[in-house]
Formats: structure tokens, C-alpha cells, sequence
């Protein structure tokens, strides 16, 4: 007998794995574009696994983007958007991927999307969350945590009142960030591509387990919860006056407190936290955040509890 405490889950049918949202990523390119060739290695029974190019012009030309950024133009007005002859090749993109993957929250939406990137920043193969409240992805990176043990696997949640990302993934029921790094932008490196590779193994394994009928009892992991973003000095024509403090560099998911170093200035002076609280900060320097004026992302430690889930079907 089903217990009181799980729940009925729809079986996952349709599973998308994006590469290339930024072009100039390319552990996700490099595997997509094999996979691609060669499907073997993700292809599960009973599952449909699309690997596919999310931003071919922004891949060929090695950038991050052609007009804007792909990864954050999934939102109502721009799926919505006239085509004219002027819109931003990326948006017209967004509404043919929503065409094909979505259309975003509907039935017919794919089932489970794992969006590949690659981060400048020292983070490790970190598992990116959109829902606190999605009982099947948090098992899934549950599931994930545990088969990748001893190595770490941050979860990094994503969800705020005031901060919207209209991601790629977000036309999924089941949007799965997966962001690996420390890897610079247009390199590819073998231990990076490794860590990715076996995320998502992991990922379509959970994913067929689930679907042949295997009960997940109620789990609960840790995970970072954003809380705000953090810009870097700049003085009063909006220049940077001051780079990431030594003792923060490379410091992703480490405890920061009041009064540690987080800039330097050229001049020797160094800049301290100042907060009333112990954060855990990421995305530290990352290179494609300079132009969102985006030194570091600060985050807190708190915990989430899914339900146990089961198979509508089994």
C-alpha cells in the first residue's frame, strides 16, 4: 500500500537535453553534438531523449550570444513578441524552441529538460532549481547527491520573489539546470566534460527507475538559496574600481562572513563583507557577468523536504 506521504507523479515520457543556450560553453555543445551521432548513452526504454542545439549561430561564432542573452528571454512578452524584421535573433529563437519543446506551462510541454552549461567560477557540477516545490526534481537531485558521493553536488535554488530568470528550461515541467565549471569560456576540459556527463547519466537513470514503478520515499537535502546579487565597486561613470578579493576567488559554496575580504582595489585597499548573517557565495567572477554587473551571487543554507513520489502508472 502507498503511503500517505507519497504522492502520484505523471510518468516522464519526453526528456530534452539542451546544449549551446551560450555559445561559447561547450562542454554541453560537445556533448549534445555527439550525442547527436551517437544516442546510446542517454537513450533509456520507454523514454524519448532529444539532445539538441538551443543556439546555432551563438555556437558557430564561439559567443555567448548573437543579440541578447537566449537564457533569459522565456518569459510572456518575448514567447508573445510580433515577428518583425528587427527582433533579436534570440528571441525569435525562444519562440521556435517553445514551439518545439513547449508551448511553456501546458500539457504538452516536454516533461523534463537538462539545460548544459559551464561557468568561469569555481562551482563544481552544481544542480540548478527552479521550484522549490517540484517533489520529482528534487528527488531527482537527491538521487543525483547520492550516486555522485563522496564528490560534492551544490543545489542551487533559484527561485525569488523579485529576481526572474525566464530560462531556456523553464517550458518544461521539470526544468533542470545543470552548471559545471570552473572551465574558461570557448575551452573545453576533460574533467569538466566528465562531470557533466555523468550528471546527466545519473539524471536519465532516476528517470527510468521512476517510470518501471520504484516508490522514493520523503527525502531531504541541502541546498543555496539565492538571496541577492552583488556588484562590484564602480565609481561614478559606472567602472569597476575594485576586483575579487584573493581570499574570495575560487571560494564558490564556501562560509563568508561579516568583516572577510571581498574586493581589492588597485590600490591596495581591501573592501569587507558587511552582513549580519554567515552566506554562502557563487557564480564568484564569473566572466559573463561583467556585463550584468554581477561580482558574486550571495546565497544561505536551508534545507528542502520532498514528498515521496510514485509513478501515476505503476
Amino acid at each position: 500500500m502507498t503511503s500517505c506521504y507519497v504522492v502520484h507523479e505523471a510518468p516522464v515520457r519526453r526528456v530534452a537535453i539542451f546544449g549551446g543556450t551560450h555559445g561559447n560553453e561547450l562542454s554541453g555543445v560537445f556533448l549534445v553534438k555527439h550525442w547527436q551521432e551517437n544516442g546510446d548513452e542517454i537513450q533509456r526504454t520507454g523514454l524519448e531523449v532529444r539532445p539538441f542545439i538551443t543556439n546555432p549561430r551563438a555556437v558557430k561564432k564561439c559567443t555567448r550570444y548573437i543579440d541578447c542573452d537566449l537564457n533569459r528571454v522565456f518569459d510572456p512578452d518575448n514567447l508573445g513578441r510580433q515577428i518583425t524584421e528587427d527582433i533579436p535573433y534570440e528571441v525569435r529563437r525562444a519562440q521556435e524552441i517553445n514551439h518545439v519543446f513547449g508551448p511553456k506551462n501546458s500539457n504538452d510541454a516536454y516533461d523534463l529538460i537538462f539545460d548544459l552549461h559551464n561557468t568561469t567560477s569555481n562551482m563544481g557540477g552544481t544542480l540548478i532549481l527552479e521550484n522549490s516545490r517540484n517533489n520529482f526534481t528534487i528527488q531527482m537531485f537527491n538521487y543525483i547527491k547520492n550516486a555522485l558521493a563522496p564528490e560534492c553536488c551544490p543545489v542551487f535554488l533559484i527561485e525569488h520573489p523579485n529576481l526572474k530568470y525566464a530560462t531556456t528550461r523553464s517550458i518544461a515541467k521539470h526544468p533542470v539546470g545543470v552548471e559545471v565549471g570552473p572551465q574558461p569560456q570557448g575551452v573545453l576540459r576533460a574533467d569538466i566534460l566528465d562531470k557533466m556527463r555523468k550528471i546527466i547519466k545519473h539524471g536519465l537513470d532516476f528517470v527510468h527507475i521512476f517510470n518501471e514503478g520504484k516508490e522514493f520515499p520523503p527525502c531531504t537535502i541541502e541546498i543555496y538559496k539565492i538571496m541577492e546579487k552583488v556588484d562590484y565597486p564602480r565609481n561614478k561613470n559606472g567602472e569597476i574600481t575594485a576586483v575579487i578579493h584573493p581570499s574570495l576567488q575560487d571560494q564558490d559554496w564556501q562560509p563568508l562572513n561579516n568583516g572577510d575580504p571581498i574586493f581589492l582595489t588597485v590600490d591596495g585597499e581591501t573592501i569587507n563583507y558587511e552582513g549580519d548573517c554567515t552566506v554562502y557565495p557563487t557564480f564568484v567572477n564569473e566572466a559573463a557577468y561583467y556585463e550584468k554587473k554581477q561580482a558574486f551571487v550571495k546565497t544561505v543554507k536551508v534545507k528542502l523536504t520532498a514528498k515521496g513520489i510514485r509513478s501515476s502508472l505503476s
